[in-house]
């Protein structure tokens, strides 16, 4: 499980793992396992990065919330944001299934992709900036749970929607586990709720909120994936995540306005 969580670290952060690691079926299954866990880690960061920065400097709200945001970014490496330019230009050419297909695999990015990307990322830093102005000590705790519904989310398109080619990462991977492999999943997810639950009630129902919002957005894109390409790319599932996380920090910013004022 170690080694499995340390390839994600390699494959899907910028931080240095400087190890040779096995990369046969048996690893990249645990690597799926630990997807949840590569979530709650990147959460963990921007939870201590939000803390760190509001009560250690003498930033404004603004620049707090610039740096949380730039950390999102670096955090990552821009993978998934990747994903999510090339699979707008492919969907946005309104072509058929092998057309958009052809296009993700160019190295060019298009007019759309660029639009997108800064549709994304802006609406993120609103988010992020209202949601630091309004910080609380539930808002750490949300905040962590956002990749780890991403990443969650991450293991059941590779493993419970098909792959659209026959090479490419969503391929490798897809070959090392299927659907059953995320029987763990659930553990972890009633870790969190238990937690929640026993921290405050509210805090139960706010993390109960996030939770069915991103079953929501799964669903949703799960037959628009199958419509629009006809299984998972790396690019698409970079997409994919970055789709739901973006509908999880609204969300949390919703509750800040609606639940937690």
């Amino acid at each position: 499980m170690i080694k499995g969580f340390l390839i994600n670290l390699q494959f899907f952060t910028s931080v240095p793992v400087p190890l040779k690691l096995p990369m046969n079926k048996s690893h990249l299954k645990k690597a799926i396992q630990t997807f949840p866990l590569l979530g709650i880690f990147q959460g963990f960061v921007f939870s201590l990065v939000l803390y760190f920065l509001q009560h250690n400097t003498p930033f404004s709200d603004l620049a707090v919330a610039f740096f949380l945001w730039l950390m999102t970014i670096i955090l990552t490496g821009g993978i998934h944001l990747d994903g999510w330019m090339d699979a707008s230009d492919a969907y946005f050419s309104f072509r058929d299934r092998e057309k958009r297909l052809e296009i993700m695999k160019d190295p060019r990015t298009g007019a759309f992709g660029v639009i997108s990307v800064i549709i994304l990322l802006s609406s993120r830093f609103l988010f992020i900036y209202e949601i630091t102005v309004q910080a609380n000590l539930f808002s750490f705790y949300l905040m962590m749970f956002i990749p780890f519904l991403g990443k969650s989310a991450m293991g059941y398109f590779f493993t419970g929607l098909p792959s659209a080619r026959k090479e490419g990462m969503a391929f490798f991977f897809r070959q090392a586990a299927d659907v059953r492999s995320l029987w763990i999943y659930p553990l972890y997810l009633l870790f969190f709720f238990g937690l929640a639950f026993l921290v405050n009630i509210k805090l139960f129902l706010f993390s109960a909120v996030m939770f069915f919002s991103a079953v929501v957005a799964v669903i949703f894109l799960k037959y628009k994936i199958m419509k629009w390409f006809g299984g998972v790319t790396g690019d698409v599932l970079g997409s994919a995540v970055e789709g739901v996380e973006l509908l999880l920090w609204a969300i949390l910013w919703l509750l800040h306005y609606f639940a937690m004022a």
